[in-house]
């Protein structure tokens, strides 16, 4: 455990505040005193370098796939097999938050869309499933290396599959990773295997199965269920485990969605500089998502971009992780209960961690209540629909302009002059596949929310 004098802080009192208040489940806002400021900052995970070439390596990954993802999924013939979401400005919610005057502007990155998956885990675990499929495909002469990207779609063909159908892909999740990771394996012909831990929906697990997806149900929490892959996996040659909590494969996934996003933000005549920063408020579970989003946004837009994680009072893994690496939200006196499935993590990803200790802006974190209030003021505001985790980000703006520590931060990086200028991104991580029923309660509850403010 952590005491005051363990942790650098601005000052002793507002560090022990922000223990008790973290202890009690209350909504806080963490900032980041390792934080760098330098145009250009040396990435390390697992002793490896990282850099823009690797983001634009996994996003050159897509680009080859793409023939192949048109082919296995018909939602994606009109965008050519490309998986993407689109950027919208997002005024009517900035009016229902009550951002301040000079606040800047609210868009949001509409991740919850995304094709396939229905979730930003579209992007880390389909990402590495294909890395593997192409490793096996390499290996075995069905593409190579300076080969037409056409004939990937030949994966789709039955010496592939029968290739595939060798080997098992399995994975540790709370739902959206083992959505993606299933949906991914089960289409190119791997034998697919899901291990789910206690909190997971079932029409997640119903999905999956639908999908010819072996799942596995777990009466633990997320880590459980991951340390029960893993360890069916390592027994077993042939069965290739994507581990959430280690894997850098899945964060640079996550790390292409950079690219596109800056060319979103140019179309739509977004700048981000100095006199124009950018802030980005991401939901946060075990943390490979998130640091993927972090660490590509900041290869394009350096010091310039400030992003905060943002995690359910009862399951602040990220916050817990960067303030004691190693311990769990239960070594604070949390439950790890919330509503927000996909963000019940007891205990974070030391990657993606240690990939963000000189590049995260903060952690804040939020009650369920909240994140049901800003789902509903979401659906009447902008007309959107999505799954109460992905409504975390909605807190940051406020979190950021209302408190004196974001205003703190503010200062302290010379920020507060070019408000007015500033853009906020929310990205919005799941919920387009959550069954009209579902949707129903999480509507009503938030419209009840709404009733009481």
């Amino acid at each position: 455990m952590i005491s005051d004098s363990t942790v650098t802080s601005s000052a002793a009192s507002s560090f022990s505040a922000l223990l008790h208040d973290l202890r009690a489940a209350g909504p806080v806002l963490w900032i980041n005193p390792q934080r760098s400021g330098e145009a250009a900052v040396q990435t390390v995970v697992d002793g490896r370098g990282i850099s823009l070439a690797d983001v634009e390596a996994a996003q050159a990954r897509f680009v080859r796939f793409a023939p192949l993802l048109a082919k296995l999924f018909p939602e994606l013939a009109a965008s050519g097999g490309a998986i993407e979401s689109p950027l919208v400005a997002a005024p009517g919610m900035q009016r229902a938050l009550g951002m301040p005057p000079g606040a800047g502007s609210l868009w949001i990155k509409c991740d919850h869309s995304l094709p396939v998956a229905g979730s930003i885990k579209a992007r880390g675990g389909i990402h590495e499933v294909l890395e593997f499929a192409e490793s096996l495909a390499l290996e075995h002469g069905l593409v190579t290396p300076d080969g037409d990207y056409g004939d990937y779609a030949a994966l789709a063909d039955a010496p592939a599959r029968a290739l595939f159908g060798r080997y098992q892909v399995a994975v540790g999740s709370t739902g959206n990773l083992g959505l993606s990771i299933g949906v991914m394996a089960s289409a190119l012909g791997f034998r697919a295997a899901v291990h789910m831990s206690a909190d997971a929906k079932a029409w997640k697990k119903a999905r999956l199965r639908a999908r010819g997806v072996e799942v596995v149900e777990h009466a633990g929490d997320y880590a459980s269920a991951v340390d029960a892959g893993r360890r069916d996996a390592a027994a077993d040659p042939y069965c290739y485990f994507v581990d959430d909590e280690r894997s850098l494969s899945l964060m640079l996934g996550y790390s292409a969605a950079a690219p596109h996003l800056k060319a979103q933000f140019a179309a739509a005549g977004v700048s981000v500089d100095a006199e124009h920063p950018l802030f980005v408020y991401v939901p946060c579970g075990v943390g490979g998502a998130p640091a993927g989003i972090a660490f590509g946004l900041r290869q394009y837009y350096g010091p310039h971009v400030h992003t905060f994680f943002v995690e359910p009072t009862q399951s602040p893994c990220f916050l817990v992780e960067m303030l004691s690496p190693g311990a769990s939200v239960y070594d604070f006196g949390l439950t790890n209960r919330t509503e927000a499935d996909g963000l019940a993590v007891p205990q974070a990803s030391e990657l993606a961690a240690e990939a963000m200790r000189l590049l995260l802006s903060g952690v804040c974190t939020v009650l369920d209540d909240t994140l049901f209030l800003d789902l509903h003021r979401l659906r009447e505001s902008e007309g959107l629909q999505i799954e109460p985790s992905a409504a975390a980000g909605f807190s940051g703006p406020g979190m950021l302009m209302r408190t004196d520590a974001g205003r703190a931060y503010l200062k302290q990086h010379g920020l507060e002059g070019v408000m007015p200028r500033a853009t906020h991104l929310v990205w919005t991580t799941g919920g387009l596949f959550v069954p009209p029923d579902e949707y129903a309660r999480f509507a009503e509850r938030g419209a009840a929310l709404a009733a009481t403010v």
